[in-house]
């Protein structure tokens, strides 16, 4: 609701603002036509004076008026460029807020203990409620400081259980909660789940029937795995969640190429997406680096476009590209595939790059990356091994042949 509150307030501001302008300029065209009128008043009632006073009268109209239209258009110029800067830091702070406050969301995701990182936001909205754009763009810079901060924390206080086995080897069957060590010394806790494709079928169920570009509907993995008769099931690629201010006007839908369990594509249309990654599963996985270079065939059990490819020829892909939501340490949700061996799993306080040297590490041949932070869910044989997190518009889910 005080996201709702906010966007409001954000329209209502730049309306105002234009409002003002307008107002200004109406107010300045009454100041000279009273002025004109003054000019133009006859004091003569002889038809030699009016004559006189008329021509006087229009030559000093006509002079006016050509340095009223200078000076009008040297202000006009000058309160489009105050009124085009006002709007543009409206807007650079209303995407400020807007970025702080989904950070926000996902330290809310790992912990409840965010009452101080609350009353900053509070704080930070009351000076945007004052006009006071400055003091609200300090207070929200201090509080994204504060947010890494609590996540780097957060991070610090997790331990690998003692129960985890140390392998640097994905199992070859079956389910495995296990410690990996990589060459630099660094340890991530792995649950995978491994699964042959010659008798097991990798499937996308999907909340909608097709294309959904928003208020799209969504579902519980744990809905997906029970319908679909799965003995296994993860969350799928991104998609934006409902709570996101950023996702308005496209709540719970995806961007990316997906067939679903009954043969319907997703997204065919959206070349925007084209050049993200895929992964195509049968009896066989194939891992294509640009969705756009696989057809629409029906033949497969399943198409899954997800980013950034992690693995691909057994060599970790993915260093890093920037992005914030992928450098944080989380929980890490991957499918990928040796051979006609499918797995699906979590990689646990890693970041994206992190996953992707650890996969490597496994021996994985190929991998795309998966949905995190409140979307992320594992099930496996009628419980979740992580989650059940929000609920969501897809989940790949693993089905006996």
């Amino acid at each position: 609701m005080k996201l709702a509150l906010l966007l409001g307030f954000f329209s209502i501001l730049i309306s105002f603002t234009a409002l003002k302008y307008h107002k200004e300029q109406l107010s300045q065209k009454e100041q000279v036509i009273n002025t004109l009128a003054e000019q133009n008043t006859i004091k003569s009632t002889t038809l030699d004076e009016l004559t006189q006073t008329l021509a006087s009268t229009s030559a000093t109209l006509s002079s006016t008026s050509a340095e009223f239209e200078t000076l009008k258009n040297i202000d006009q110029v000058q309160k489009n460029n105050l009124l085009d800067s006002e709007v543009k830091n409206i807007k650079t702070l209303f995407k400020q807020v807007v970025a702080v406050y989904e950070n926000l969301i996902r330290l809310r995701e790992k912990t409840s203990k965010t009452g101080p990182q609350d009353t900053a936001f509070t704080k930070g909205l009351n000076y945007v409620s004052s006009f006071n754009y400055a003091s609200a763009s300090a207070t929200f810079k201090s509080l994204q400081t504060d947010i890494d901060k609590k996540e780097a924390e957060i991070a610090a206080t997790f331990k690998i259980p003692d129960t985890a086995k140390e392998s640097n080897t994905a199992p070859t069957s079956g389910s495995s909660s296990q410690k990996v060590t990589l060459d630099n010394g660094s340890q991530y806790l792995v649950n995978i789940l491994a699964a042959d494709l010659k008798t097991t079928k990798v499937l996308v169920d999907t909340a909608s029937s097709g294309d959904c570009k928003t208020d799209c509907p969504v579902l519980p993995l744990g809905t997906f795995a029970s319908r679909s008769g799965a003995f296994a099931a993860i969350n799928g690629p991104y998609f934006c969640p409902s709570t996101y201010p950023s996702c308005a006007d496209k709540k719970n839908s995806f961007d990316t190429l997906m067939m679903n369990k009954n043969k319907t594509y997703f997204n065919s249309d959206n070349n925007v997406y084209s050049s993200v990654p895929a992964a195509i599963f049968s009896s066989s996985a194939r891992f294509v680096e640009r969705s756009s270079d696989w057809g629409r065939d029906t033949g497969v059990d399943s198409v899954i476009a997800g980013q950034p490819l992690l693995v691909s020829g057994g060599k970790a892909r993915f260093a890093g590209d920037g992005d914030d939501k992928k450098t944080g340490k989380g929980t890490r949700a991957f499918i990928g595939a040796t051979g006609d061996t499918v797995y699906i799993g979590l990689v646990y306080n890693a970041s994206v790059a992190d996953m992707s040297q650890v996969l490597a590490k496994l021996g994985i041949k190929n991998a795309i990356n998966l949905d995190s932070g409140g979307s992320t869910a594992f099930w496996s044989a009628g419980r979740y091994l992580a989650g059940p997190g929000r609920d969501l518009p897809f989940g790949i889910v693993l089905v006996r042949r």
